[in-house]
């Protein structure tokens, strides 16, 4: 865990960023909410579990609900927070993690849906971003009509083509806020 003082905590802030397990045990410490984006597994067909959260990121936020968005439900990731703080009666503090890929490559798709996380954050009010969650937001915001493409076009969005995933299944995946209601993986 990252101590609090050291920059790489971005503990000034109340939305943080960063990616990878790694990432989490950087920001997700002193974290009331912990946000998981991995965009290319979220396409997993209806009705399949959310994705996993590692072990290593639940570790890395004891006592911090945790839960898992995407592009498609990040309004509804917001909406969830903002009714988490009002019920806290104080701000809370939140670690936006992109999942990353497995060889600790950038992962375009994972910044893209955070960053339309910290964006559907800023909508409601919660602006207090750090500026790595700033950048993630400006990505997304700046990207927003070609989203569904570069989740596809990724290298994880590619990668799970090549495995069979149906290129379709990744674009209605990256629809934004097809979805109203918020995954909770773990309440506090």
């Amino acid at each position: 865990m990252t101590p609090a003082g050291d920059p790489a905590a971005q503990a000034r802030y109340q939305v943080r960023f960063d990616q990878g397990a790694e990432g989490a045990r950087r920001i997700a410490g002193a974290a009331d909410v912990l946000v998981w984006v991995d965009q290319v597994a979220d396409a997993a067909p209806d009705g399949e579990a959310a994705p996993p959260v590692p072990a290593e990121a639940l570790a890395a936020a004891p006592g911090a609900a945790v839960l898992v968005a995407g592009l498609r439900d990040a309004a509804a990731a917001a909406a969830w927070i903002l009714a988490d703080q009002e019920r806290l009666g104080r701000r809370s503090y939140l670690a936006i993690v992109a999942a990353g890929r497995a060889d600790g490559g950038f992962a375009a798709d994972d910044v893209l849906a955070a960053g339309a996380v910290v964006d559907a954050l800023t909508e409601l009010g919660i602006d207090d971003t750090s500026p790595e969650a700033a950048v993630a937001s400006f990505a997304y915001a700046g990207l927003r009509r070609a989203v569904a493409h570069l989740a596809t076009a990724s290298v994880a969005g590619r990668e799970a083509v090549a495995a069979g995933v149906d290129p379709a299944v990744l674009r209605r995946a990256a629809a934004r806020d097809e979805a109203a209601t918020a995954r909770v993986v773990r309440e506090r």
